[in-house]
């Protein structure tokens, strides 16, 4: 297998474009590669500048999970720092979390973030939104949202081997003249449900507004680590 390391995004459109299979830190892939055949041609961005930032408004999707730390919100920070085990996180990586994974451990943090992606396509390089990334798996460069106010996350313990654990993040965000927003966003099992609200004077009320949305499909039990992380975090961003 040959691999080729671009340290431009023009490096990268030609590799695309010479069939070149994107991988991270391959951690999804090695095991299936070993039984199946290497890909002839395979491309890492861990040298590619766009693809390495940090920052209190961007991610590169070329970063370790292990390189995530407070200069990023709370809440992605937590959730990268509950992946795997630290052998795995300082290997994986984001793109590879949020494109190859099918836990996506860091969706729920960057839903609440409202989080836009750069991805870099044969054509060109264009932004989308995570609902497409997850749908199309392109090739994802980078992340880039709006710093909240206050943000939370919650993982609960699970057993080894058994369904995945319940993740719930929840984002505070200065509004456009509407109000805060609050945004939460749930794992439960599998699928990750997200819904948004107003902020209201009475805590109560943008909760009611929170089941509205697709959260309300979830069940009691969710909704037990639910409403305690959007109280606590309206609290907090008062």
């Amino acid at each position: 297998m040959l691999l080729r390391l671009p340290t431009s995004v023009s490096e990268a459109q030609e590799c695309l474009a010479e069939g070149a299979v994107p991988v991270g830190g391959a951690t999804l892939v090695w095991a299936t590669w070993q039984r199946e055949g290497f890909p002839e041609l395979a491309m890492s961005l861990r040298r590619l500048p766009q693809a390495n930032v940090i920052g209190p408004e961007t991610l590169g999707a070329a970063v370790l999970l292990g390189r995530i730390d407070g200069r990023v919100p709370d809440v992605l920070r937590f959730a990268a720092g509950t992946v795997g085990t630290g052998a795995v996180r300082r290997t994986a990586t984001v793109g590879g979390n949020l494109v190859g994974s099918t836990l996506r451990c860091l969706l729920p943090a960057a839903l609440v973030l409202g989080a836009r992606a750069t991805v870099l396509e044969s054509d060109g390089v264009r932004e989308t939104d995570l609902a497409e990334v997850v749908a199309k798996r392109p090739l994802l460069l980078s992340l880039r949202w709006s710093a909240p106010i206050a943000c939370a996350y919650r993982k609960l313990p699970a057993d080894a081997g058994g369904p995945p654990p319940l993740v719930v993040a929840s984002a505070l965000h200065a509004g456009d003249g509407a109000g805060c927003g609050v945004r939460v966003a749930v794992r439960d099992g599998y699928e990750v449900l997200a819904g948004a609200a107003v902020r209201s004077a009475d805590p109560e009320e943008t909760l009611g507004s929170l089941r509205a949305t697709a959260l309300g499909e979830l069940p009691a039990a969710a909704w037990a680590v639910v409403r305690p992380q959007v109280l606590d975090l309206l609290a907090r961003g008062r």
